[in-house]
Formats: structure tokens, C-alpha cells, sequence
């Protein structure tokens, strides 16, 4: 039986989760509170990902092996209070995408002030020097949609202070 991986939270991270989890073989359950952007519920369904949006079933939320839970979802969350009093792991896209992009290297940028701008100008760096890099987090392409995709030799990686916490 394969593990049993929820995701919370169906934007650009966990729509890339998804897509990550399915293709190494779990079991993936995405579920969202509100509405989830049609095209990432196209794409949702293009992996054959089971998906819900606008509620949480918290039966199937809580029978999970792993969750990987959106940035944007508070630790003060009922559903996350309940998950962990269960002692759930909870993960983040960033952990999830770490434990599946096998030699890869990764250079991570964080900090308070111009993570976007080094991010870039680093990509651009890699880049122009011939290496295999993929530009991605935090930056508007999700690291474990990039793994599960178009793997690279490198991994050039903006991480905010929220994705951090879990």
C-alpha cells in the first residue's frame, strides 16, 4: 500500500506537491478551503490527482501517513491543531521537493530584503556558465514541480521565512 500524502492548499506549491507526490508513487489527496484557480485544477486533473475545494474532509485529512501544508496556513488552524495532536508529520513543498531531487545541488536564498532580486541575478549567473539550473520557490515556480518535471543538476532556490516553519 502506498503512503498517504495530503496536500493543504491548492496553489502553485501544493498543485506542484501533488504533481511530485503522484509521480513517486503516493497515494496524493489535495484539499483546499476555497476555490481552487482553474488552471491548476486542469492540471490536477491531468495527473489524475484527487483533489477538493471549498471544505476540508478531515476523515481523509486525518488518516494521512504525511501532509504538506500550504506557508499560508497558520499553525493556530483548528484542522492543523488537529493534525498534530494525531502526531501527523507535517512537511513543506521545499522538504518534499529536498527529499525527491536526488543529487541535485541547491543553492537556497532567504533574508528580509532583495531574496527575488539575488535569486535572478544567481539563475542568470548559472546560467550564462552552462549549468544545469532551474530558477524556482518562492519566486512563482514551485521546487517540487520543478523535480517532478524537468529535473536539473542544480537547484536555484528563493525561500521565504513562511516556508521555513514546517
Amino acid at each position: 500500500m502506498s503512503k498517504r500524502l495530503i496536500i493543504l492548499g491548492g496553489g502553485e506549491s501544493g498543485v506542484g506537491a501533488a504533481i511530485l507526490g503522484s509521480r513517486q508513487g503516493y497515494d496524493v489527496f489535495l484539499s483546499d478551503g476555497a476555490k481552487i484557480p482553474a488552471k491548476y485544477v486542469a492540471e490536477l486533473n491531468e495527473y489524475a490527482i484527487r483533489f477538493e475545494e471549498g471544505g476540508h474532509s478531515e476523515d481523509i485529512i486525518l488518516a494521512a501517513d504525511e501532509i504538506i501544508k500550504s506557508p499560508g496556513i497558520p499553525e493556530k488552524n483548528e484542522l492543523v491543531k488537529k493534525i498534530r495532536a494525531k502526531g501527523i508529520r507535517i512537511s513543506s513543498e521545499i522538504e518534499l521537493a529536498y527529499r525527491h531531487k536526488g543529487t541535485a545541488k541547491i543553492a537556497a536564498i532567504t533574508g528580509s530584503n532583495g531574496k527575488t532580486t539575488t535569486t535572478t541575478i544567481t539563475g542568470q549567473i548559472c546560467l550564462k556558465a552552462g549549468v544545469d539550473c532551474a530558477v524556482v520557490g518562492n519566486i512563482g515556480y514551485s521546487f517540487a514541480r520543478q523535480v517532478a518535471i524537468d529535473p536539473k543538476e542544480w537547484y536555484i532556490v528563493e525561500i521565504s521565512s513562511f516556508q521555513l516553519d514546517d
